[in-house]
């Protein structure tokens, strides 16, 4: 039956299961007891014994401490026989600490290889005591899990464990071999700088700076869990403050990394045997490394006082200077006055009010006068202030020729009465007497005149003549260009509250997190010269940007004193200031000097903590600064057409972004090198074209239609120069040098690309600066003596501070090992280094540079403006 079935199929499984659970638990089969085997060692002695599974070695030490005295003590081991799956366990028991370590020692690299050490020593942290002789006992046991294992150990004590002020000591490591030291600071010394070199570059190494604790971190792997760090190749340097370490005393730890990459190394390939497998360990061999540390005071708290009042005395020198100078001038102007008030002449007044300067004796003057032909000169010292006037626009034959050319004459209308003919408008005198004087001839309103539907019809004749005089570049309201280059400084003064707030929060960042977590490379010092202050690791380097902001806030009083002489003289209507001279437009000064003091606040920023990061900081205004100064020198002789601040500055904006990029991505990148030498060349045949034709032509879908009309009317059917041959001089000048530079950046490709960047802004400024003081020259007029002096000065200082530039103490374009190779010793006071002096003499240089754009026109204040050539 199937019930019947069932019951007995249970009652059988049942029957088992009690069977199973009645049976007695089966007990471990019973091991042999390990065997301990306890030795009294000495030291200096080398144990050769074995071990296994069954037995344990302790070898036990003592040894003397004294209170006021540290010795080293450092165990060394070998293990024999090679068993790299069954390990040799040493531990070191002693009084504070315990150290275990197996061999052969197992320490992982990149990519998680594996290298195996068969010879370990290890240096023991040496406890405190408070008794002035103390006998403290350690042990050392030794493992292991195989069933025969040979090896030696030897214990021995550390000559020069403790390093003494100014004396240098060699040693060598490896890295299952590391090495560590003790320092304790000497009374009066309240920091210190660890100079340690080699002579060999690779293997990489690690300087660390320890507390005085146990255990000391004294392997490739946990060597940056404490304490301040660096890799090297040949130079590091770490100061060391006396207030950071409560013991008055540290550790100078040096570790053999495993691996040479993250010092710029290349990394080794190790090939496998057949038999191995991708997880074997691998064999260094001896890899060891040769060292020297020395460790010396840095400087005391009275040189940090006296460098601080060396920077601020050597750049408020300048304020002295420059006080002197105006009181000169003052006291120059009010005797000039007084003579000129003593000769009271009707024909000495007319010729004052028109700048006419044959009359007055050259005494008076200060200065040789112009010729009788030249810029100012009207015809002879006699004429009344109306024919004057009518002369300086009517009827005489002028001279308008360049040096050293033949001259040529250009008629205007005879009679005053006659309508004067403005760029083919017709503009009758009586219209301009109409008006106050300081919005005729050479200002013609913006809001009743270049609004006109034929104004282009009109600034094509003006702007196309073959010769060009200033007037003929001034003819906009005053009060409307006063306000568009005002913008210049109202934008960059935004521009720079919006850059400098996240900047200073950025390395403030940068610099909490170098002191909280010791790695010391992540920022780029000179390392043998940066003194620290309160958080701040470098603060020389910091303190040596004083001088932009300084000078640039001097440059911007100076801005603004000569501005408000300039409206003292418009209020009374002075003929000098109305209608002579370069046209005087002060916003794009205050923009430069802006910039200026800006470089130096970025700079000092760049500087708390200079890395690949932040670079820009210390750039970006540097390509401001040259392309303000090429504004201001463009602007001189086009007050009418310079750019406009928006387009200035989304310009600079783009050069900044290509810096940008061109860091990150160009180094090595074909592609982006090629895009970037088309877009220089082709930028560079768009201004030149803007500058030649004065902005009078079209990017349109037409332009190559034109140009290829131009080249067969100039070219092909007829071969004739060019109608502007100064210009074009020029423009065929900067190109060979952009086409030069774009080609030399497509083979080259420089791995400073932001340097590259700015070099070429520099040699663009510098070409245009030369081409303007020799056609000023060409052109019969000369340089007075203050800008001369300048130029002269701002050459020579310009020149020291670019050797000091080039020394190259730190890149960051390297690893901060191999960057640490450049570092110097400081070469000024002990405080500041070439870089710090390169800062100094560059911001004096900045400084001379803008006085020279400043006085550089001055000897033209007294020539009516349509006697001033536009080149």
């Amino acid at each position: 039956m199937p019930g019947a079935g069932v019951a007995r199929w249970l009652l059988a499984r049942w029957l088992l299961a009690w069977a199973l659970l009645a049976l007695p638990p089966a007990l471990p089969q019973p091991r042999s007891p390990r065997r301990v085997a306890e030795k009294e060692a000495r030291f200096n002695t080398t144990y050769a014994d074995w071990v296994d599974a069954d037995l344990l070695n302790i070898y036990a030490f003592n040894h003397s401490v004294r209170r006021n005295w540290t010795e080293g003590v450092r165990v060394s081991v070998n293990v024999l026989s090679d068993h790299r799956d069954l390990p040799v366990l040493f531990v070191v028991r002693q009084k504070e600490a315990v150290v275990s370590f197996q061999v052969p020692l197992i320490l992982r690299g990149l990519y998680q290889r594996k290298y195996a050490y068969q010879e370990v020593s290890r240096t023991l942290c040496q406890p405190q005591t408070k008794a002035e002789v103390e006998t403290q006992h350690f042990y050392v046991d030794v493992s292991t899990l195989s069933l025969n294992t040979s090896y030696q150990l030897r214990v021995t004590h550390v000559e020069n464990f403790v390093l003494r002020t100014n004396e240098r000591f060699s040693f060598n490591a490896t890295a299952a071999q590391p090495q560590y030291f003790k320092y304790e600071f000497p009374e009066g010394v309240d920091s210190v700088i660890v100079k340690v070199t080699s002579a060999m570059a690779f293997p990489c190494s690690v300087i660390s700076i320890q507390d005085i604790l146990c255990p000391v971190y004294d392997l490739d792997n946990n060597v940056a869990f404490i304490g301040m760090y660096q890799t090297m190749t040949k130079k590091a340097a770490i100061t060391v403050q006396k207030k950071d370490f409560p013991s008055n005393s540290f550790y100078v730890v040096v570790v053999v990394k495993t691996e040479d990459e993250v010092c710029g190394g290349p990394l080794p390939y190790y090939p496998l045997s057949k038999d191995a497998s991708a997880d074997e360990p691998v064999d260094q061999h001896n890899r060891q490394k040769m060292l020297e540390v020395t460790v010396s005071p840095t400087i005391t708290s009275e040189a940090y006082v006296s460098s601080v009042l060396f920077c601020l005395g050597i750049f408020l020198s300048f304020y002295v200077l420059t006080l002197l100078i105006a009181c000169w001038e003052s006291c120059r102007r009010q005797k000039r006055k007084g003579l000129l008030a003593a000769m009271d002449s009707p024909s000495l007044d007319t010729a004052s009010l028109l700048g006419h300067a044959r009359s007055i004796p050259d005494s008076f003057l200060g200065h040789a006068p112009y010729d009788s032909y030249g810029y100012g000169s009207f015809g002879n010292g006699s004429s009344s202030s109306a024919e004057g006037v009518a002369d300086s626009m009517g009827p005489a034959e002028i001279p308008y020729g360049y040096a050293g050319q033949e001259q040529f004459k250009r008629r205007t209308p005879s009679a005053l009465t006659r309508p004067l003919s403005i760029a083919m408008g017709e503009r009758s005198l009586e219209n301009v007497a109409g008006r106050p004087r300081l919005d005729s001839l050479s200002s013609v309103e913006e809001d009743d005149y270049d609004t006109l539907a034929d104004i282009d019809y009109d600034k094509n004749v003006i702007r196309t003549k073959q010769y060009l005089c200033v007037a003929d570049l001034a003819r906009k309201d005053k009060r409307v260009l006063r306000k568009k280059y005002q913008i210049y400084f109202w934008n960059i003064a935004t521009i720079a509250v919006f850059y400098a707030l996240p900047v200073v929060q950025l390395v403030i960042t940068y610099q909490t997190v170098v002191n909280v977590t010791g790695n010391q490379d992540i920022c780029y010092y000179n390392f043998l010269c940066a003194h620290p202050l309160g958080n701040l690791s470098a603060f020389n380097n910091i303190l040596s940007n004083l001088g932009y902001v300084l000078l640039g806030l001097l440059f911007l009083l100076i801005i603004l004193q000569r501005e408000i002489n300039y409206n003292r003289a418009l209020m009374r209507n002075d003929a000098h200031a109305l209608e002579c001279g370069i046209p005087k437009h002060f916003g794009l000064f205050y923009a430069m000097g802006t910039a200026l003091m800006m470089e130096g606040l970025l700079s000092a920023c760049y500087h708390v903590c200079p890395n690949y990061t932040n670079f820009q900081f210390d750039t970006s205004f540097m390509y401001m600064i040259a392309g303000l100064c090429m504004l201001k020198l463009y602007q001189k002789r086009h007050p009418d057409i310079n750019a406009s601040a928006y387009s200035a500055y989304a310009c600079l904006a783009l050069v900044i972004f290509f810096s940008v990029v061109g860091v990150v991505f160009g180094k090595g990148n074909t592609a982006f090198w090629i895009v970037f030498s088309v877009i220089h060349i082709v930028a560079t045949l768009l201004l030149s074209t803007q500058l030649y034709y004065m902005g009078r032509w079209k990017l349109d879908t037409g332009i190559l239609r034109r140009i290829l009309h131009v080249l067969y009317t100039d070219c092909v059917r007829q071969c004739s120069g060019p109608m502007y041959v100064d210009r074009m001089v020029l423009l065929v000048m900067g190109n060979i040098i952009n086409w030069s530079l774009a080609a030399y950046g497509l083979i080259v490709r420089p791995n400073d690309f932001a340097s590259y960047l700015l070099a070429i802004g520099i040699c663009n400024l510098l070409l245009y600066f030369a081409f303007y003081i020799i056609m000023k020259l060409r052109s019969g007029e000369r340089i007075k003596l203050i800008p001369l002096l300048c130029i002269i000065g701002t050459s020579v200082v310009w020149g020291f501070a670019l050797f000091f530039f080039f020394q190259g103490l730190s890149t960051w374009q390297k690893t901060p090992a191999e960057s640490r190779e450049h570092n110097r010793d400081c070469i000024l006071l002990d405080f500041f280094d070439d870089h710090d002096i390169w800062h100094f003499l560059s911001s004096i240089a900045m400084f001379g540079s803008f006085l020279v754009l400043l006085t550089l026109d001055d000897d033209l204040d007294c020539v009516q403006r349509d006697k001033i050539y536009v080149f």
